[in-house]
């Protein structure tokens, strides 16, 4: 690896500066940093920004403040407290991750990239950016925003997504990371990205880089770092099953571990109304009623968007001829703690003010 001083860095030095009069240095994560408490909100903070996080993180952190204890937690329990974050893969890896460093590392996560880096849902620049926050050890990173900032102080006019162009940021990312630092260094270019060279109407006029930054330089800012045309989100459509019980329960699926919502628990779900109704008289215990449509329900996922279908039916009992562990009988009024996805946690909640 080619290694440089922070003088001979273009941005390191004007970056660490900039950091320590505007950069962020009082969120919750920062207090008293451990490397669990950093590692669980730089999960968090994929792909969802910090306003979002943070009251999540605090709940997350006051029920499972070290890794034993998320480890020893029931799945349910992590996603109940994870509903309404998305991308719900995270949670899980989160979770799996926490039983493999209780069980193979003493409680501890791994000092060594290597190691650290190869827990699920870690990855390279999670892990650098976990070392360099909470050890000062001397790894670059490419987060979103550190994937910007470099394109556009680089003028890197390649699409962002392409192999050639990743290894390329990785090594402009190696190349301005300095020897000292570390941790400041790594806070003080995500912050840059997150608040000022931002994906929209990028700040310029606040950031410490903008008078060598070429996007700035030819006016590209709007156009780096290069992104392939996004193709039309398609609209899917679901028909859901809300079968509520006469002692007021509604009943539960668990989704699969992969695909949207895995692992959550939701709505049985059908393709048609054919197929909700053949289940209704199939699996329902006792349905009272005809099926009632509740109103459509839309959610945005990121490559497409949904429309929920939910139809509301009485049942006369709480059996269903399902696989055991699979189903369960949701209390309206005292809600279990599970996992369940933001728009069906709001569906349930108007139908409990319904009825």
């Amino acid at each position: 690896m080619h290694r440089v001083s922070t003088a001979q860095i273009p941005i390191a030095a004007k970056l660490i500066a900039w950091q320590a009069r505007a950069g962020r240095h009082h969120l919750p994560w920062q207090i008293e940093r451990t490397p669990y408490r950093v590692w669980v909100a730089e999960i968090m903070l994929q792909q969802t920004q910090v306003a979002t996080v943070t009251p999540y993180y605090q709940r997350f952190m006051a029920r499972f403040p070290e890794v034993r204890a998320l480890a020893a937690a029931p799945l349910d329990e992590v996603l109940h407290l994870w509903s309404g974050l998305g991308y719900y893969a995270r949670a899980r890896n989160l979770h799996r991750a926490a039983m493999l460093i209780r069980d193979d590392f003493a409680g501890q996560l791994p000092r060594a990239f290597a190691e650290l880096a190869a827990l699920p849902g870690i990855g390279r620049s999670t892990a650098g950016a976990i070392l360099a926050l909470s050890y000062g050890m001397r790894l670059p990173i490419l987060d979103g925003n550190v994937r910007r900032v470099l394109s556009r102080y680089f003028g890197v006019a390649t699409p962002a997504a392409e192999r050639a162009t990743l290894e390329h940021l990785w090594q402009l990312s190696e190349f301005c990371t300095p020897e000292t630092q570390l941790a400041e260094y790594t806070q003080a270019i995500m912050d840059l990205g997150a608040t000022v060279c931002v994906r929209r109407a990028p700040r310029c006029a606040e950031c410490p880089l903008s008078p060598d930054c070429i996007a700035r330089q030819t006016q590209r800012q709007h156009e780096l770092p290069v992104r392939a045309k996004a193709p039309a989100r398609p609209t899917r459509h679901a028909v859901m099953v809300v079968a509520l019980s006469v002692g007021g329960n509604v009943l539960l699926e668990r989704r699969p571990d992969s695909g949207i919502w895995g692992g959550l628990w939701s709505l049985p779900q059908f393709d048609s109304n054919d197929a909700a109704r053949t289940y209704i008289s199939q699996s329902l215990p006792a349905a009272l009623s005809e099926p009632r449509p509740l109103g459509d329900v839309e959610h945005v996922f990121t490559h497409f968007n949904l429309v929920m279908h939910p139809f509301l039916v009485r049942c006369g009992g709480e059996s269903a001829v399902m696989e055991e562990g699979s189903t369960l009988w949701y209390n309206l009024r005292q809600p279990a703690r599970v996992g369940l996805p933001a728009p069906i946690r709001n569906l349930l909640a108007r139908v409990a003010d319904e009825t």
